[in-house]
């Protein structure tokens, strides 16, 4: 009889276990989508000068779209404030340097990547350079381990704590786990949470400066603010992004199921997101043609804001719907792999494919 208690006892606790890892995960993945980048990261504010070159350069070297330069900026912010002096950025756990880093994931992670004939945690190149690769480690490992919640949460969860303690709990740890016996509980959560909330404090500009007002022009300044966002085959909602889902053919990213780990659009959930709530556009880009069809527009007459679409052959076979962002260029989310981007008309889709505008 006691063993049978045991054993239940056991299973209630696996069972808590598992629902308050659930929970954990489940809040940190909310915070994100509610504290998505403005403009993908793409510029930067209030970031001392001597980290933005460094900033760039690591997010350009790593190439996962997750990793922007004002989510690293905002992870510095809360690792040591941008400090770099020995009494300021040295924690009680022996981390060194503005990104904190321990000897044992320095020697793994660390270079000379400024050349000054020196490989340390306390040079400003070289230790963003090494948080880079740290990070788009943790990304790339976080997207391809079927764990659910925002990939980013979740390597930033593995910087802080390793990747051990975000396997235990497939996710996230909870608010209650320390990441060492002693140490306070919830310190990888509030980390994780914090980290997330700024990085809109460190983005700058958008990318993409759009004039005037109007249905069109509004529809693609709205647009414009999640330039940087990844591609999420079926993800992305009219409140932002969102993870999707892979179908046989489509959100497949070398032989995973990138869709499913991924917070993003696809291109007619961007132009949905675009025209909300001003205008309530259909789900998928052939039913956002026909919902606009009877407002055609010639390539020669095109307005910021209109929508054109590709196609194989027929208003049933559009595949693809882009965003006129003026000057022969398109605001749109390309596919798996890519992020939302301007690009010149000509060289969104195959030419031949182009099948005509709308304006909504």
């Amino acid at each position: 009889m006691k063993a049978l208690f045991s054993a239940a006892a056991a299973l209630i606790g696996l069972v808590i276990l598992t629902i308050v890892a659930l929970l954990g995960v489940l809040l940190i993945d909310a915070d994100a989508e509610a504290t998505q980048a403005t403009d993908g990261g793409g510029g930067l504010r209030g970031v001392p000068e001597e980290f933005r070159p460094w900033l760039f350069k690591a997010v350009a070297a790593c190439g996962e779209p997750e990793l922007t330069p004002a989510l690293m900026a905002s992870q510095l912010y809360h690792e040591a404030g941008f400090k770099t002096d020995p009494k300021s950025a040295t924690s009680d756990m022996a981390a060194k340097g503005p990104a904190q880093f321990i000897d044992a994931t320095w020697a793994t992670y660390g270079r000379d990547d400024d050349g000054n004939g020196r490989n340390t945690p306390w040079d400003i190149g070289d230790a963003v350079m090494a948080q880079g690769r740290y990070m788009c480690s943790m990304l790339k490992t976080a997207k391809s381990s079927g764990f659910g919640g925002d990939p980013r949460a979740l390597a930033l969860a593995g910087y802080n704590a390793g990747w051990g303690a975000v396997e235990r709990f497939r996710g996230v740890p909870p608010i209650w786990f320390a990441r060492r016996p002693g140490r306070a509980e919830g310190e990888t959560y509030a980390y994780v949470k914090a980290i997330m909330a700024d990085i809109s404090k460190f983005e700058g500009p958008s990318q993409l400066q759009v004039s005037g007002h109007g249905n069109g022009a509004d529809a693609l300044r709205r647009a414009s603010t999640r330039l940087g966002t990844p591609y999420s085959w079926g993800g992305g909602t009219p409140n932002g992004p969102s993870t999707g889902f892979c179908d046989g053919t489509n959100g497949y990213l070398g032989g995973r199921c990138s869709a499913s780990v991924t917070a993003g659009f696809d291109c007619s959930s961007l132009v949905q997101y675009a025209y909300w709530p001003s205008t309530h556009l259909p789900r998928v880009a052939a039913a956002q043609y026909g919902a606009t069809s009877d407002r055609p527009v010639s390539r020669d007459a095109l307005q910021p804001g209109d929508l054109l679409f590709w196609s194989h052959g027929g208003s049933g076979s559009i595949y693809h719907v882009a965003i006129y962002a003026g000057d022969g260029n398109v605001l749109h989310a390309p596919r798996t792999g890519r992020v939302v981007e301007v690009q010149p008309i000509t060289a969104a889709m195959p030419a031949g494919d182009y099948y005509g505008a709308t304006r909504p």
